[in-house]
């Protein structure tokens, strides 16, 4: 599906969609429990049906009344109901999900019941090293990695599991979401700094709510600083019976940067206290010259002085792409830097944020791993391809309304995998939008 904007400034308030961060761990954490859970989750993407159909194909159960879900977990043993008997063999598709793949493949191989994990799009061959490894040290069979199926044997040990720090935080989480399933204090050592620790956070505190403890020190291996997460089997899943799945930041921060380009924005059912990353969106957004403003459960930014700036996005390469819109409207250089993890997305999303925004007539550049760009006051306009990247064609709307012609999206129908009322959110605040 291509899209067609007419060039119009957005204005107006909008309500957060729900995070699909923390409702992949919630759904994962409460089909691994005991007892049924009801997981309060007021919409839904692509993403988050892809780790439900792969937690149904185990066994368990999930139904939506409104905007409820209600999880039947995995049947539990005869020896104890702490140990979950999955469907043995199952097929789970991950879609395009890189969460879902790497939360499932160690929860998977800790169950012990063998499975394949499938996916779509650039999925199979986003990198699962070191994790990989890890699972094959603790006692799992799998298939060659790169391609899909991805077979899944053998039964991972309780153990130590150790992680460089600049690799994919979500292989942490993955083994910390398997932890409790494997009988025996488990630890996950981390080399430090942590890429993206805030999404390492998020799983803590879904574990948390689950009633699993983990443990958090520090120590020195060969003379470098390492974090250690243990969990031991005193702290089995257990269901708190009803959780919420909190406002997303990381989709939030297309309408809080629209308001720093266009005119005032107000984005409500959002946790100012959240443990997501991306709730830096509004330093940064302070920091490229706009007005930010923060109530309970409401975040409003409008236009003011927009000024370059320099920015490490280490902990939240998700916002990138809104970031780099407005500081493709801000006088003066930008540099961003910590974009590693971007080549490794949906897309490689430092080669398709520059694209994306040259294609409108920003002045951008690549230089290694870090983007440069050097701020106008007005974009022309275009066509931009998606390349299949939910967040580069939000992108490009976004940006659209600082352009002086209109903008053509190609496959802009891939905001489904997060956020699948993209457009119709962006017709709410004023945005025009038809049929390419």
């Amino acid at each position: 599906m291509d899209l067609t904007i007419t060039p119009h400034r957005l204005h107006g308030s909008v309500r957060t969609i729900a995070s699909k961060s923390m409702a992949h761990r919630l759904l994962i954490c409460a089909a691994l429990c005991p007892g049924p859970t009801t997981i309060r989750c007021a919409t839904t993407s692509k993403d988050i049906e892809a780790t439900i159909g792969c937690l149904e194909a185990l066994g368990a159960e999930i139904t939506r009344e409104g905007e409820l879900l209600h999880v039947t977990p995995l049947a539990g043993s005869p020896a104890t109901d702490n140990l979950r008997q999955a469907h043995p063999d199952a097929t789970l598709d991950c879609g395009e999900s890189g969460s879902t793949l790497r939360f499932m493949l160690p929860v998977v191989a800790a169950l012990g019941c063998g499975a394949s994990l499938t996916g779509h799009g650039r999925l199979a061959s986003r990198p699962l090293s070191p994790l990989y490894e890890e699972l094959l040290a603790g006692g799992s069979d799998l298939s060659e990695q790169g391609a899909f199926p991805l077979h899944v044997g053998g039964r991972l040990r309780a153990g130590r599991f150790e992680l460089p720090g600049n690799v994919s935080s979500q292989y942490i989480s993955g083994l910390l979401l398997a932890a409790p399933l494997l009988g025996s204090p488990s630890e996950v050592r981390v080399a430090e700094p942590i890429q993206s620790r805030p999404y390492v956070n998020l799983t803590v505190a879904a574990l948390a709510a689950f009633g699993v403890d983990v443990v958090e020190s520090h120590e020195s291996v060969d003379g470098r600083p390492h974090t250690c997460f243990v969990v031991t089997p005193t702290t089995p899943y257990r269901s708190p019976g009803t959780v919420e799945v909190e406002g997303d930041w990381s989709n939030a921060a297309f309408w809080l940067a629209a308001g720093a380009l266009s005119d005032e924005v107000c984005v409500s059912g959002l946790d100012l206290a959240s443990r997501q990353g991306d709730r830096a969106v509004l330093a940064a957004l302070a920091k490229l010259g706009a007005r930010v403003a923060r109530t309970m459960g409401l975040a409003t930014v409008s236009p003011g002085a927009p000024v370059a700036t320099d920015m490490d996005v280490s902990d939240f390469p998700d916002l990138v792409p809104p970031l780099a819109a407005v500081a493709a409207l801000a006088p003066g250089t930008t540099r961003i830097t910590g974009c590693e993890r971007l080549r490794l997305k949906e897309s490689d999303r430092v080669e398709t944020v520059v694209a994306g925004l040259a294609a409108l007539g920003a002045d951008i550049r690549a230089e290694g791993d870090d983007i440069v760009i050097v701020g106008k006051t007005e974009l022309a306009g275009g066509t931009v391809d998606a390349a299949n990247d939910h967040r580069i064609a939000m992108m490009a709307a976004i940006a659209a309304a600082r352009c002086t012609g209109p903008v053509t999206i190609l496959g802009a129908e891939c905001v489904e995998k997060s956020y699948p009322a993209f457009f119709d959110d962006y017709r709410t605040l004023g945005g025009i939008v038809t049929r390419a």
